[in-house]
């Protein structure tokens, strides 16, 4: 066993059909920040998942206060510049990521017990669906570290639109559970933290009755309408960062945002 293994955990869920596997990021003194490492035990466990004949539905959430607060800024600090490979492939870790996770043909549920930013509001956003509580602070504060949103921009906009797209990359601002669930980034809104779990688990139970091949036929076809946009997006995302990179401009931003906290 991996010591990143203890990084995000997976267990099952009894459903009246089958049973739900709930993934937990566990690195809440960071705000479950996370690593290539964790990335990578999470493209794992999404296919072990849809692999699983018995499991009928995935639930994700985070250890403690946080669902993920995103990337761990003091790992992509140190990116060279120059270092064009490690660059890209920083960006190919999180399209295998996201694709991982879109790939699952069964229910996905995000059970966002917290703050939910950047490449893990992101990540929230690929679920099928979301449950939160008032007390959640969601957004794509990005650009306050010097990082320019790119695949943020794909995540959003067939949610919010090209207004509020832009609202939300250009001030960085994070809006709360009540006007997240308003703006359609939270599927269902409960009255606390406690019950954000169990209404995602209810709502995992409530999916796993459906026929699973109608689901899996239903979820490729959405797949299929913004697959060529998250390729493009992609693309652009090494263009992008590639240039923000090379400015200095991210590094600088990142080691005092570092600098503050420590």
């Amino acid at each position: 066993m991996s010591p990143n293994d203890d990084l995000v955990l997976a267990h099952r869920e009894p459903l009246a059909e089958g049973h739900a596997t709930v993934i937990t990021l566990n690195r809440p003194d960071k705000l479950n920040a996370w690593t290539g490492a964790m990335r990578t035990r999470l493209v794992g466990l999404f296919e072990e998942a849809g692999a699983d004949a018995d499991c009928r539905a995935v639930v994700l959430t985070g250890a403690g206060a946080a669902f993920c607060a995103g990337q761990d800024l003091a790992e992509t600090r140190d990116i060279d510049p120059a270092d064009h490979a490690a660059a890209e492939a920083w960006i190919d870790d999180f399209d295998l990521l996201y694709r991982a996770l879109r790939g699952i043909d069964k229910p996905t549920i995000a059970a966002v017990n917290g703050v939910a930013a950047g490449s893990g509001f992101q990540f929230a956003l690929l679920a099928d669906l979301r449950v939160g509580h008032p007390g959640v602070r969601m957004g794509q504060p990005e650009v306050r570290s010097g990082i320019p949103s790119v695949t943020g921009i794909w995540a959003m906009w067939d949610i919010l639109g090209k207004a509020r797209t832009i609202e939300f990359t250009l001030t960085g601002e994070l809006v709360d559970g009540d006007e997240a669930h308003r703006l359609g980034l939270l599927t269902r809104l409960v009255p606390g933290r406690d019950e954000v779990l169990p209404a995602a688990l209810a709502l995992a139970d409530s999916l796993a009755s459906l026929p699973p091949g109608a689901v899996a036929l239903t979820k490729a076809r959405l797949r299929e309408i913004d697959d060529e946009a998250l390729t493009d997006s992609i693309t652009a995302a090494k263009r992008v960062h590639a240039q923000a990179y090379a400015s200095g401009e991210p590094q600088r931003e990142m080691e005092r945002f570092l600098a503050k906290r420590r």
